[in-house]
């Protein structure tokens, strides 16, 4: 599915080729070098954590990107991860983020990005249905076809949209991991192909632990998880939308 870039691949050139030029390489007769690439979907991410902390995040409860880089390029670094030639392989990381009309504390957070060496493709959300979903597969099919896919990772719960390219990917020899909440990541977890890391499980991901109960980890003697929204608001919002 993910064999050749499709016609409607991203064109901003900081996002669509953020590698240095010579990484790509020059024709088809070259060997395709191996990348290990990172996509984190940042609208998905931040929907879904305050879904399982049950609150708007702060900045207290947010991932922190630094901490991921390291993680991400120390893996890759390992002598065990070498590429066919038998060095390292290319690493790059890239978010995916909608930005609304008036962009607030953004513009920092894309510059704050930017500096711990993650590409950023931004696309204007003026409406509910302005998403980046294709965007980023189609950035991963670009990838697929330009370089030795060797590793994957998708900072994603939508299963909707990332089950089956990724099931493709790995069968196709991609190493393919998933990171994202436990809570909303069943397509992950439920996969023989793709491989679950719990978002919190990344070391110093979280600057301190966030307020949820996992059902992967529950105590012995069992946990309470407390409702996320009071059973009165949803009650007037499921009669509103019945009358």
């Amino acid at each position: 599915m993910l064999d050749s870039p499709p016609s409607s691949a991203p064109v901003d050139d900081d996002v669509r080729d953020p590698l240095p030029a010579d990484a790509a390489g020059s024709g088809e007769s070259r060997p395709r070098p191996a990348l290990d690439l990172l996509i984190w979907d940042a609208p998905n991410i931040d929907m879904t954590l305050s879904t399982v902390i049950g609150a708007r995040p702060t900045a207290a409860s947010r991932p922190r990107f630094d901490a991921i880089a390291a993680w991400f390029v120390a893996a890759a670094g390992d002598p065990s991860a070498a590429g066919r030639d038998g060095s390292a392989p290319d690493v790059e990381a890239c978010v995916f983020a909608n930005i609304p009309p008036v962009p607030g504390t953004l513009q920092r957070w894309v510059e704050a990005l930017r500096g711990f060496g993650y590409a950023v493709f931004a696309r204007p959300k003026t409406s509910p249905d302005d998403d980046i979903d294709q965007d980023m597969l189609d950035h991963i099919a670009v990838r697929a076809h330009s370089h030795h896919l060797r590793r994957l990772l998708v900072f994603s719960g939508d299963g909707r949209n990332f089950a089956e390219p990724l099931e493709d990917l790995a069968r196709q020899g991609t190493q393919v991991v998933v990171v994202a909440f436990s809570e909303v990541a069943g397509y992950a977890i439920s996969s023989d192909l793709i491989q679950f890391i719990d978002i919190e499980d990344v070391p110093g991901a979280f600057t301190e632990p966030l307020d949820r109960v996992r059902l992967d980890a529950l105590p012995a003697d069992g946990a309470w998880l407390r409702p996320t929204r009071s059973l009165r608001d949803f009650v007037s919002s499921y009669t509103a939308r019945r009358t």
